[in-house]
């Protein structure tokens, strides 16, 4: 029997989920600033600006049986990631839990940036998150609201998010940079397509039953240097490395995810390292269509 998912912040991820589960047969509203967007994806849009959301009005959101907050700031700005994340979540939460009938259960985008490690430390779910930056601590913010909230409620932390149109480092490569080899940088990532189908599977889990941890971390079955990544990026692509790229400081964290807790869970990668990953996105976009050039 199908089920109802709001997906509230309906951009890359929510729209490849969306349309996933209406292939399904459930029901699915995206919200978003601009919802003409969605047209043609077959999820409902909704067009709404969540700081405009009257957190008062029980019918200012659609019921749903799972709702899914995968809003993204606009900017990478403290205010902004204030506003999208703990003060977004909270206002969502307040009109939710004034429904009817509320959500059985709410998942939050959250990311690896709430932890601080930068030494190649392993990290999982019960690691200290100490980020530094304000992006990982009003994350972090975020997710404690949703933990202590009355509404059953699960935090998904996605590493490095790459797929169709996320190919900035594939475009890098291809200009011939590489990351330097030494210090070693850890690099975690996650194709989008994983993204949608772990909210997907933790949400059948439910269906079915299962109980679900308050956090999950959601990253691919291989971390790597990404030195490693980038030259083998630039094997598939037959370019040869020209420039060593240095990480901006703020951007200087290396640590190595530890996925068992998903996998536990039952969920099966469909790219379960960079390889089979970027090897898609190379192929999709085009990137290994080159035809020899002409005498």
């Amino acid at each position: 029997m199908g089920f109802s998912v709001l997906i509230i912040g309906c951009g890359d991820i929510g729209t490849a989920l969306g349309r996933e589960l209406i292939d399904e047969g459930h029901s699915v509203i995206g919200v978003r600033r601009h919802a003409e967007a969605l047209e043609g994806s077959g999820i409902k849009p909704l067009a709404l600006d969540l700081e405009h959301l009257d957190e008062g009005d029980n019918k200012a959101l659609p019921q749903a049986d799972y709702v899914i907050y995968t809003v993204s700031a606009d900017r990478f700005e403290e205010s902004a990631y204030q506003s999208a994340y703990p003060q977004g979540l909270k206002r969502v939460l307040s009109v939710l839990e004034r429904q009817e009938t509320p959500p059985k259960r709410v998942f939050f985008v959250s990311s690896t940036s709430v932890y601080g490690q930068q030494e190649g430390e392993t990290v999982n779910e019960q690691s200290p998150t100490d980020a530094s930056g304000f992006s990982g601590v009003l994350m972090c913010q975020a997710e404690q609201a949703l933990i202590n909230h009355q509404i059953p409620g699960s935090v998904v932390r996605f590493s490095g998010i790459y797929g169709p149109g996320r190919d900035r480092l594939i475009r890098q490569v291809a200009e011939g940079r590489v990351a330097a080899v030494t210090p070693v940088m850890y690099s975690n990532r996650i194709h989008r397509d994983d993204c949608a189908g772990i909210l997907k599977h933790l949400m059948y889990c439910d269906q079915q039953g299962q109980a679900l941890e308050d956090i999950y971390l959601g990253s691919d079955c291989e971390p790597a240097a990404l030195h490693d990544v980038m030259t083998w990026i630039a094997q598939q692509l037959k370019v040869e490395a020209t420039e060593t790229m240095q990480s901006p400081l703020r951007r200087r964290a290396s640590k190595r995810c530890d996925n068992s807790r998903v996998l536990n869970s039952g969920y099966t990668f469909r790219y379960p390292s960079f390889r089979e990953g970027y090897q898609q996105v190379l192929k999709e976009g085009g990137f290994l269509n080159t035809s020899p050039s002409t005498p």
